[in-house]
């Protein structure tokens, strides 16, 4: 089969589109036939060696991805073969870019009836971040007032969305470009923070998700109700600032499951939730696609690649 193959650690360079095995499923796993990869920050750092969790070499990247069962390993039950599933191949965040893909048969779960692969690929990662950050860690209910900074990311709008979907009132930061959309997603406010930063901000908040990292992430903590909570998947808060001000603060790592991928897929396809896809390219093109995630312009929303493109 074609793959992205990463023998050594390093720049885009190491990304080879090769030919490699076709994987075996274990116990407990599912052979996936791709349809779509997700492209995520996280891909690079794995590419770089910066990854916190091991990662022996040769390797294949990526993580989300939608596709189709082909095979089923021991012990699984749920999954049928031919099944449309969609989710994350594994805790190291590894396999995806390749036309078939081993994925752990708890991180999967039917995909969303109303989304193609595409969008199916770019949800799982982002969106089960933004729902475990609010509702998990912050602990969000209706009627409290939550600041997301970084609306127009793609975990940011996410935030946005399921914060005004719970009955929030929702204020996020974005740059003039992405002004409209966020509030089409359900903010009442944004405030565009590159220049003096949430100077011109009101509070108190019940709850800060941050996306973007400081400054803005020490900025936010004044605007907090004591008691409040700040939640970030960037960055590490400050805890003796936090205390400071009598707030719970947090750092999240996103761990995606089959019963919250299944919540999600619901909210798909009553048309809660829509995804943003942002380029769209072929599997061979996957330097391209990290070219993206080191700033060069693309579209914004989340990068897939498709193995049959």
């Amino acid at each position: 089969m074609k793959a992205i193959e990463i023998r050594e650690f390093g720049g885009l360079d190491v990304l080879t589109y090769a030919d490699v095995p076709v994987p075996s499923p274990g116990p407990g796993q599912v052979l996936v036939r791709v349809r779509a990869a997700g492209v995520g920050p996280w891909d690079a750092w794995v590419r770089e060696g910066r990854s916190v969790l091991p990662q022996p070499l040769p390797l294949v990247p990526g993580s989300d991805l939608s596709g189709i069962v082909e095979a089923i390993g021991p012990g699984v039950s749920g999954f049928s073969l031919g099944q449309a599933v969609y989710g994350v191949t594994n805790a190291r965040f590894t396999g995806a870019y390749a036309e078939f893909a081993i994925a752990e048969a708890g991180m999967i779960a039917p995909k969303p009836v109303q989304l193609s692969d595409a969008e199916a690929a770019s949800a799982p990662v982002i969106a089960t971040t933004a729902w475990q950050m609010l509702f998990d860690h912050a602990g969000l209910k209706s009627g409290q007032r939550v600041l997301v900074l970084g609306g127009g990311g793609n975990v940011g709008a996410y935030a946005v969305r399921l914060a005004a979907w719970a009955g929030s009132e929702v204020v996020a930061t974005a740059s003039a470009g992405d002004t409209d959309f966020v509030k089409s997603l359900g903010a009442r406010a944004t405030i565009d923070a590159r220049g003096g930063g949430l100077s011109g901000l009101a509070g108190p908040f019940d709850i800060v998700i941050d996306t973007v990292g400081e400054p803005m992430l020490a900025q936010s903590s004044v605007l907090l109700r004591p008691g409040g909570a700040v939640i970030s998947a960037v960055a590490m808060p400050d805890k003796s600032l936090a205390a400071q001000h009598h707030l719970r603060a947090e750092f999240i790592l996103v761990a995606v499951d089959a019963s919250g991928l299944t919540r999600l897929a619901a909210l798909f396809d009553d048309g809660t939730l829509r995804p943003r896809v942002g380029e769209i390219l072929p599997l061979s093109a996957a330097r391209t696609a990290h070219e993206m995630l080191a700033g060069r312009p693309h579209k914004p929303g989340k990068i897939v690649l498709l193995p049959g493109m």
